[in-house]
């Protein structure tokens, strides 16, 4: 099973329909969203897969990111902190803009993968058992940028768009 990881968006539309285009012809089954949302138009964008979201310090008008969410059927809001098991993996989905709880999640030892966003840096370490992803962001980073993780193999790939 491969999933996407997008991160950062930041309501930048044209950036996020770059990503979608990418991804349609990558083969995932599932997306993460690691927060920083942005707008209620991004959600949509994503309707292709089930998708998983996380919001960020920059995404202020929760309420109505959620709505936004709720609408597209097979999407899901976990508000800051999502934890899912997909393709017998454990994963974390979190934005990292509260350095304490980020770094608690990593440690934890209790996941195969956390993925992440806030720093705009497209990032892949081991700590322990648990792989640690950052995608980039698609917005505000040089280049755009998002992720694939291969779930059998926990191989990631960074993708530029």
């Amino acid at each position: 099973m491969r999933i996407g990881i997008v991160s950062d968006t930041h309501g930048h539309v044209l950036n996020a329909l770059a990503a979608v285009r990418l991804l349609e012809e990558l083969d995932v089954a599932a997306l993460l969203h690691c927060g920083d949302i942005g707008t209620p138009e991004i959600p949509p964008l994503f309707q292709a897969w089930p998708t998983h979201y996380v919001f960020g310090n920059c995404d202020y008008e929760e309420d109505e990111l959620r709505q936004a969410i709720q609408k597209v059927p097979g999407h899901v809001c976990h508000e800051r902190m999502g934890t899912i098991e997909l393709g017998g993996r454990q994963i974390a989905i979190i934005h990292s803009d509260d350095r304490w709880k980020f770094l608690e999640t990593v440690r934890s030892n209790k996941f195969d993968l956390v993925v992440y966003g806030h720093t705009h840096i497209a990032k892949e370490e081991k700590v322990g058992r648990t792989l640690v992803l950052n995608p980039g962001a698609l917005y505000r980073s040089n280049p755009h940028s998002f992720a694939v993780v291969d779930l059998d193999t926990m191989a990631a790939e960074i993708i530029s768009c």
